[in-house]
């Protein structure tokens, strides 16, 4: 199977990558414009493999788009090339719909005609994989969960491209007839994770003793769910998932942002001890704008018809994950020097 991926050096994509290329599961070209959140160096273990290729373009070009459908004459594509960030959103919107709305509409008119040009058993087997976000769906009470049935309530500049970009996306299956596939998934962690995120920033500045910025009360509640096995969960759905249908990816473990850093402290405290807890670093501070309270994701639907489930706790993926990144300060380091410096962003709206 040939798999183009999109955003491939990115967090999610990356841990895709490793997932087909560590199990030799298909010959694999990443899409990937490189922007701030990528990370070749996550694809170097496998330089010099046949069975990958890198095309080092935008998906808000159409005619490298359409040229790497042509060149690389994919049986499936995964795409996960996105502005990922709520808080960049809130600062950025405009770069938001740009490469979330317009890019995805590229590539589906790309995918589109490609799949026209198809016959026999390469049209039977075509797949285009959207993979998308729980934060489509809003703002949850403090029981129930988001299913694939669940209404669309965006909050964010973010959750709003995404709706527009799976809405899209499914358009085009309903309109065209191109065989889709749309995954939500819930919040994801684990290596490699640009440390703009919440998990990577406490550890980091815990760590390196900075106050360790807690939004609101600390009780807003996410479901979290480790990287390998989100990638685990998309090639079961790309593979074997019904087209045209959606399947909601969560990995039951909701917790409030207070006890993950809670978590986080008590890991690094125990890991790189300095006498005196980090819980002192704690620091609340004002909500960012329209932060909603609760997702919870019911992976009931992949569960009965695919047989996935989460494979790691969130304890033990959390202590990996911590694990993982005081083991690997070459990855982050420079990250800290050339282009984030662990700061706050989306605190003044655009």
């Amino acid at each position: 199977m040939r798999v183009l991926v999109t955003g491939g050096a990115g967090f999610i994509g990356s841990a895709v990558i490793r997932h087909l290329m560590n199990n030799r599961l298909a010959t694999v070209a990443v899409f990937d414009a490189m922007t701030y959140a990528a990370s070749p160096t996550t694809l170097n273990a496998f330089a010099g493999r046949n069975e990958l290729s890198l095309y080092e373009r935008n998906i808000c070009d159409p005619e490298a788009v359409h040229a790497a459908f042509r060149e690389f004459q994919p049986d499936v594509v995964m795409h996960l090339a996105a502005e990922s960030h709520v808080d960049r959103s809130i600062e950025k919107p405009a770069a938001f719909v740009q490469t979330n709305v317009v890019g995805t509409q590229i590539m589906l008119d790309a995918a589109l005609q490609y799949y026209k040009s198809l016959e026999g058993a390469q049209r039977e087997r075509f797949r285009f994989h959207h993979i998308s976000t729980d934060e489509v769906f809003g703002s949850l009470g403090e029981t129930s969960a988001f299913t694939e049935s669940s209404p669309y309530d965006p909050r964010s500049p973010y959750s709003a491209s995404k709706a527009a970009s799976d809405h899209l996306v499914r358009a085009w299956y309903h309109t065209f007839g191109l065989p889709v596939l749309v995954t939500n998934c819930s919040n994801n962690y684990g290596p490699y994770q640009f440390p703009e995120k919440l998990i990577p920033l406490m550890i980091l500045r815990g760590l390196s003793g900075q106050p360790m910025p807690v939004y609101g009360d600390g009780k807003n509640v996410r479901d979290w769910l480790l990287v390998d096995d989100h990638a685990d969960a998309l090639w079961r759905v790309v593979t074997r998932g019904r087209v045209g249908e959606t399947y909601a990816i969560g990995g039951q473990a909701e917790r409030s942002n207070i006890e993950v850093v809670d978590g986080i402290i008590a890991l690094l405290d125990e890991m790189v001890p300095t006498g005196v807890s980090r819980k002192n670093l704690i620091q609340y501070v004002t909500d960012r704008p329209g932060h909603d309270r609760r997702y919870a994701i019911d992976p009931a639907k992949i569960i009965d018809e695919l047989g996935w489930k989460p494979s790691c706790s969130f304890e033990d993926g959390l202590r990996q994950t911590v694990r993982w990144y005081l083991d690997n300060r070459e990855w982050w380091e420079p990250i800290l020097k050339k282009t984030y410096r662990l700061q706050r962003l989306g605190s003044q709206v655009a």
